[in-house]
Order: C-alpha cells, then structure tokens, then sequence
C-alpha cells in the first residue's frame, strides 16, 4: 500500500481493485421472513429480608455483640 507522504514504500500484492467477477453476486439473495419478536420476560422486583435505606443498603442497628465497625466484641475467656 502507498502513502501519500511516502514515496519510498512500495504496493503490496492483494491490495489492488477487486475482480469484477468478486463484486456481482452469481445468485440473488433469497428473501428471508421479518424476525419475530419475543416476549420478554417482565421484572418483578423482590423484597430484601430486612428493611433498606434510600440507597438499598440494610439500614444500620446497633447490636451489642459487635463494635461501631460492625466487628465483634471480644469475650473476656
């Protein structure tokens, strides 16, 4: 393939215009029928167990078995 700025590289084989024989289809396209159109299943959507805030997120309860990161608390042994 040639570049416009350079005149040093040279055209490859292959490249050229197709033959004219490549560009008439022999035989006609058969018609195919319009697709049809599935139903789509409709979304239902599902309750969480515990209630949410306005962003989805289970609102936050303070337990007493766990500190304000939510990790438990350690059990004297």
């Amino acid at each position: 393939m040639r570049d416009k700025k350079d005149n040093a590289t040279f055209d490859l084989p292959g490249f050229g215009p197709a033959p004219a024989e490549l560009l008439t289809p022999a035989e006609p396209v058969p018609w195919r029928a319009p697709r049809i159109k599935k139903p789509s299943v409709k979304q239902v959507q599902l309750e969480l167990l515990d209630p949410t805030d306005a962003t989805g997120l289970p609102v936050w309860r303070r337990d007493e078995n766990t500190d304000l990161t939510g990790l438990p608390n350690w059990a004297p042994a």
